[in-house]
Formats: C-alpha cells, sequence, structure tokens
C-alpha cells in the first residue's frame, strides 16, 4: 500500500479532472482517476509519465449511480495507506444552457442527476476513507465542484447554476458536520473554463466575459487547498471570479442583480 497522499478525481478523463490528475502525479500523489468515459481515461493514461505510472490508478465511475461509487472508492482505497483518500474531488459534471423551457426536461433531470446527486453520492460513500486519512500528516478532505454561477442564478444556465448552488450549500453544511472528524470541505468556483463542455456554448455572459480560465488554472486551485487546514469554503478561480464574489458579499442586492442582468442581456 502507497504511504504517498492520495486523490480520487471523479471526471478525471479529460478538461479540469485531467489538467489535475496530471499536475497532482507531479506533487507526488497518489492519483486515482475515475470517469465514465473508459476510452478517454486510456488516453490519459497515454500521457502519465513513465515515472508517474505506479503512482495512478484508473477505473470507470458512473456517478449518479451508488453501487459505483463504492466499488470504485473501494478498489482505490485498496492501493493507498490503510484504506484511507486524503481528498475526494467531486469534479464530474455537465452543462446544458439556452433559454430555459427550449431545453427538454429530461436534459435539465440529467444534469441535476450528475451535478448534484453524483456529487452528494461521493460525499457519502467516501466518509470511511476520509475519517481513515483525517489523523494523517495531510488530513482529509472533500474538494466539491461548484462555479461562479453559484454567486447569483445565471439566465440561460438555469438547471447548471440551481445545481452549484446546491453544491455550495452541501459544501458549507459539511464543513461544518464534519469538522469534528477532522474532515475539511470546500468547493472551488471558476468562471468560464477552456474545456469540451464550453465549446458550441455562446450564452451572453460567456461572451460578454469571455472564457479566459484554463484547465491548469483550476488544477492549481485545488493543489493549494488540498494542503489547506484554515477555515476558508469557497475558492474562487481567477480575477473575474473573485470581483464578482466580493461584489456579491458588499453591494446592495438589487445592485448585483441590475450586474448580472446586464450580463445576461442578449
Amino acid at each position: 500500500m502507497s504511504a504517498r497522499p492520495s486523490i480520487f478525481i471523479s471526471g478525471a478523463a479529460a478538461g479540469i479532472g485531467r489538467a489535475t490528475a496530471l499536475r497532482f502525479l507531479h506533487e507526488g500523489w497518489r492519483v486515482g482517476a475515475f470517469d465514465i468515459d473508459s476510452a478517454a481515461l486510456e488516453q490519459l493514461a497515454g500521457d502519465v509519465p513513465v515515472n508517474f505510472y505506479g503512482n495512478f490508478m484508473r477505473g470507470e465511475l458512473d456517478v449518479t449511480d451508488n453501487d459505483s461509487w463504492c466499488a470504485a472508492l473501494a478498489r482505490f482505497a485498496e492501493t493507498t495507506e490503510g484504506g484511507g483518500i486524503n481528498v475526494v474531488f467531486n469534479n464530474a459534471g455537465v452543462l446544458c444552457s439556452g433559454d430555459f423551457t427550449a431545453t427538454a426536461i429530461e436534459d435539465h433531470e440529467r444534469l441535476l442527476r450528475v451535478n448534484v446527486q453524483g456529487v452528494l453520492a461521493g460525499c457519502y460513500h467516501a466518509l470511511p476513507h476520509l475519517e481513515a486519512a483525517a489523523g494523517s500528516r495531510v488530513g482529509a478532505r472533500v474538494i466539491n465542484m461548484s462555479s461562479a454561477s453559484a454567486i447569483y442564478g445565471q439566465p440561460a444556465l438555469v438547471s447548471y447554476s440551481t445545481s452549484k448552488f446546491a453544491v455550495r450549500g452541501l459544501t458549507e453544511a459539511l464543513n461544518l458536520e464534519w469538522q469534528d472528524k477532522g474532515i475539511n470541505v470546500l468547493d472551488v468556483m471558476p468562471l468560464f473554463v477552456q474545456t469540451r463542455m464550453v465549446e458550441g456554448e455562446t450564452t451572453p455572459t460567456m461572451r460578454r466575459l469571455g472564457v479566459r480560465l484554463a484547465p491548469e488554472d483550476v488544477a492549481e486551485t485545488v493543489v493549494r487547498m488540498a494542503y489547506y487546514r484554515g477555515n476558508r469554503v469557497h475558492w474562487p478561480v481567477g480575477g473575474q471570479t473573485k470581483r464578482m464574489l466580493l461584489a456579491s458579499k458588499l453591494a446592495p442586492s438589487s445592485l448585483v442583480r441590475a450586474i448580472n442582468r446586464w450580463l445576461a442581456r442578449a
């Protein structure tokens, strides 16, 4: 069993998950890369440097299926010290955009299953492995993928924004509930990131603000979060998101609404 610190990543085959997996391998961590896309996982495995391959595991995971979660976590924990997992990065997510009723209700429902149920299940089933790692040098934490869309509800991203508000609430609640267990629960909040998920998307907000972040920017923040021991819960990525989050705290709610209405105007 590896004595290295360990991270389990959902949605690891592409984009932010892929960048995070490679970044943590360079940090010397034991990395479990799990995704529903087995072909993309094979491509990721092919890009892992040979000298890091002994610290890399890949496997299939359907985040909407509880049995799949249990099997994936158990398989990875068999390779870690004492069956503990230092970090669970709930990264898997999907996006649908456009007018709310122009999108099929089944697509909204699928998004919520992946983005909300998937994160909730990841936290729920990972708890025994996090508890096993809580007393280690690195400690134990959950990092949930939230978004700048959880700062104020976004037109044309209605169900996505809804899902990220749910992740934000889950993170805040578990951050308090699991504190006495020695488990820190945090979320990372980027704006638009240059991944396949935003390819072809042209919401008004995206056109006004642009897509300025790369997956590596988020991965770098996740690395800092993995070692963090303080009380900070929400981690915005990039200057735009930091300013938006600050404005939401300091500005009157009417002004925040007006700004978001202008951003979303066609």
